[in-house]
């Protein structure tokens, strides 16, 4: 998927967590907060390849990462993701200068590249190191990003017209997961 797939993607990931009320955190938070943050680390993933957006900007951090994991690695591994899940249940204090908001559609963010590139034929590696990919190719790359940007544009779309009502509440999975006792 192009970086201009990704931003756009990710818009509508973060309206979609948002009305759909993902953690409180979203649910309460500033849109002024929550759509830049998700913009912010959208191409964050994209870090592990030199010729991406982030990677050009980055060569010194883009060129070793690759070299160690390779592109759609780690950065696309479910391993990214538990890390991620596991900033969600930060306590972050009122002085921290990043508002929780801000840190949830952040986190947000990044996921909905994983999400984006796994529309695409080559998947990602959600099992990293195991090179088995998970895809659900929707998008080809080799007819463009009309529609890519076609389906992506339509997302937001939907995300903004949709009214909400149901909540994903993740903060309760947390607590069931902590409650399980082995």
């Amino acid at each position: 998927m192009t970086a201009e797939g990704h931003l756009i993607f990710s818009v509508a990931c973060a309206i979609f967590a948002k009305k759909a009320e993902v953690t409180p955190e979203l649910a309460a938070g500033d849109w002024w907060h929550i759509i830049p943050a998700a913009l912010l680390t959208s191409l964050l993933p994209d870090i592990d390849h030199p010729k991406s957006v982030l990677g050009q900007r980055l060569r010194w951090i883009a060129i070793p990462i690759s070299r160690a994991f390779g592109h759609r690695g780690f950065t696309h591994s479910l391993l990214a993701i538990a890390g991620g899940m596991a900033l969600f249940q930060l306590d972050v204090p009122r002085s921290w200068p990043i508002p929780p908001d801000v840190l949830h559609a952040m986190i947000i963010g990044y996921f909905s590249h994983l999400l984006a590139d796994m529309l695409t034929p080559a998947g990602v590696p959600l099992l990293w190191p195991c090179r088995w990919r998970f895809r659900l190719p929707v998008l080809n790359s080799q007819k463009g990003n009309q529609l890519e940007r076609a389906l992506c544009l339509c997302l937001v779309a939907f995300a903004i017209y949709w009214q909400g009502g149901c909540t994903i509440p993740v903060q309760s999975y947390f607590e069931q997961i902590k409650n399980i006792r082995l």
